[in-house]
C-alpha cells in the first residue's frame, strides 16, 4: 500500500476565495513541520484559475497534490487526478466540507495537516454526470435553487447555517417537475415520476452540510444511490427533512430510492444539474460511477473507504 510518506514532492493548491482560504500560509507551515515535502504552493481565486493551476501541477510531476477549499474545489481536483497514481491531500476550507466528513478528515486545520503527514491512502469512487465529475451528490430540482441562493457572503457569515436559510428561500420559489429514470443495466424498470421536488444521485455518503445520502451509502461501494422526492404539503417535507441527517428519509412514502451503477435522468424540458454545489450540466443526464478512481489521504482511524489496490477497479495497473 502506498503511503503519503513515500511522496517525493507535494504541490499545494489553495482556493483563497473559500470560506477559510485565508489560512493557507498556516496550513503550508504546519504541513512542512509534519514532514510533507511541499515544493510548490499555488493560490487561486477563480474556477478558471483553479483548472489551469491543477493542470500545471499535474504536468510538473508531483506525486502528492494537496488541495484546500470546499467540495466544489475538491471535485475539480478529483476529476483531474482520477485514473492516476497521484495522491490527493485534503484541507477542508469550505462551508459544508461533506467530502472530508465522508472520509472522517478533521475540519480542524491543524489536524487536517497532520493527517496528510501521517495518514493512510484509500481509493474512492468518482461519480460522473454527462462526463462531469462529482464526489458527493448530483441533483436536479430544489437543490439548484438552493445553490443559487447560497451567496458567498451568506456562506461566509453563516457557515453551515447558510444551507438552512438558502433551503427556505429556494423552497418558496420551487416549481414541481416530471422526470423519467432509465436504468441502462436493466436492474430496475424505467420509472415515470410526476410532481417532483428533487431527483438526486449520490456517490459519497454526505452532502448539504452533513446530511446522509442513505444509511448504507459509501464512497467506495461502487454504486450510486438514486432518490426522488415527491412534492407535497409542507408538513410532509418537514417530516422528510427531519430524517435527512441519518439518511432514513429514503424510507418515507414520498421518496423513491434505488441503487445502481448507472442511471439516465430525462426531464420534459432541460433542467440544470447541481454537482457538489456547482451547476455543471443539464438534463438529460447520464450518471455513472468510476470505481477506485482517486487515491486520497485519510486518517489512520477512518472507516470511510479502503484501499483496494491497482487493477481492482477502472484504474490501470501501476
Amino acid at each position: 500500500m502506498r503511503s503519503p510518506r513515500d511522496a517525493r514532492s507535494a504541490a499545494v493548491v489553495i482556493n483563497a476565495g473559500s470560506r477559510r482560504g485565508a489560512a493557507h500560509q498556516l496550513a503550508v507551515d504546519a504541513m512542512r513541520k509534519a514532514g510533507v515535502p511541499v515544493t510548490a504552493v499555488h493560490h487561486v481565486l477563480t474556477g478558471a484559475d483553479l483548472g489551469s493551476t491543477l493542470d500545471q501541477v499535474l504536468a510538473d510531476g508531483h506525486d502528492l497534490v494537496i488541495v484546500g477549499g470546499g467540495d466544489g474545489t475538491l471535485t475539480s481536483a478529483a476529476g483531474r487526478l482520477a485514473g492516476t497514481n497521484i495522491m490527493l491531500g485534503v484541507l477542508p476550507l469550505g462551508t459544508a466540507n461533506d467530502f472530508a466528513r465522508t472520509l472522517e478528515i478533521p475540519s480542524n486545520l491543524a489536524q487536517a495537516c497532520a493527517t496528510i503527514g501521517d495518514g493512510k491512502v484509500v481509493d474512492i469512487d468518482l461519480g460522473k454526470a454527462n462526463g462531469h465529475p462529482f464526489l458527493n451528490v448530483a441533483s436536479a430540482g430544489l437543490s439548484v435553487g438552493i445553490t443559487a441562493a447560497l451567496s458567498p457572503r451568506l456562506k461566509r457569515y453563516l457557515g453551515p447555517l447558510a444551507y438552512a436559510v438558502a433551503t427556505v428561500r429556494a423552497y418558496t420559489r420551487h416549481q414541481p417537475f416530471s422526470a423519467r429514470l432509465e436504468f441502462p443495466d436493466g436492474d430496475h424498470p424505467t420509472m415515470e415520476l410526476d410532481n417532483l421536488l428533487q431527483v438526486a444521485v449520490g456517490n459519497g455518503r454526505h452532502y448539504g452540510g452533513g446530511n446522509t445520502v442513505s444509511p448504507t451509502a459509501g464512497i467506495d461501494d461502487h454504486t450510486l444511490d438514486i432518490y426522488a422526492i415527491l412534492a407535497g404539503p409542507v408538513r410532509e417535507h418537514v417530516s422528510i427533512a427531519r430524517l435527512l441527517k441519518d439518511g432514513s428519509f429514503i424510507k418515507h412514502d414520498k421518496v423513491h430510492h434505488f441503487t445502481s451503477r448507472s442511471v439516465r435522468v430525462v426531464t420534459d424540458q432541460p433542467m440544470p444539474v447541481n454537482l457538489d454545489g456547482e451547476i455543471a450540466t443539464t438534463t438529460p443526464t447520464d450518471f455513472t460511477v468510476q470505481r477506485n478512481a482517486v487515491h486520497v489521504i485519510a486518517p489512520q482511524s477512518s472507516t470511510g473507504a479502503l484501499y483496494d489496490g491497482p487493477g481492482s477497479g477502472d484504474l490501470p495497473p501501476s
